[in-house]
């Protein structure tokens, strides 16, 4: 530890120092080098005295205890609000299920409708390594096609439809417990 150490007054090091030197939890050797500070600077003596007055207020001063009906008075509150219980209680499971059915069929059916629209008749090159020939595949072809724009509107259609009753449910839910 340097004994050269002259912070200015307002210091938060000094301020701390002073904290652990006030508490007792300073070293032996920090709490002489604060003492001597403490008689030898001025600054360093003022901010003591500052934080001593301040420790000695703190501890005369009475901690506020809550009333006697504090813990009864907070469980009938609670009791009368009726605070919803944990999410795994009120999360309906067969909405989760639907939802998740919904988007991998959705996503099937768009890998079933794309191997269906590869070409299987065209051949392999006679020599690979030397003729790669690997061009984007055309996707202007599966998402212009009518098919696919009548499955994505019925696919809306349905996810909007399952929006409103999960809203309804929850709406429903809402009324019954007010």
């Amino acid at each position: 530890m340097k004994n050269d150490f002259q912070p200015s007054p307002g210091d938060a090091e000094m301020e701390s120092r002073l904290w652990e030197y006030i508490d007792g939890i300073a070293s032996a050797e920090e709490s002489t080098v604060i003492g001597r500070l403490i008689t030898e600077q001025q600054a360093w003596k003022e901010r003591y005295e500052e934080l001593k007055s301040l420790q000695e207020l703190m501890l005369s001063s009475e901690l506020e205890e809550p009333s006697m009906r504090f813990t009864k008075n907070v469980m009938e509150e609670i009791a009368r609000l009726q605070i919803s219980p944990a999410a795994g209680n009120y999360i309906n499971k067969r909405v989760i299920w639907g939802i998740a059915g919904f988007f991998i069929a959705s996503i099937l059916a768009f890998v079933i409708y794309s191997v269906g629209l590869v070409d299987w008749e065209t051949q392999a090159p006679a020599n690979p390594r030397y003729n790669l020939d690997i061009a984007q595949p055309d996707y202007s072809r599966i998402f212009t096609s009518t098919y696919a724009s009548v499955f994505l509107m019925i696919n809306i259609v349905l996810g909007l439809f399952l929006l409103d009753r999960y809203l309804a449910n929850k709406r429903k839910k809402f009324t019954e417990e007010v």
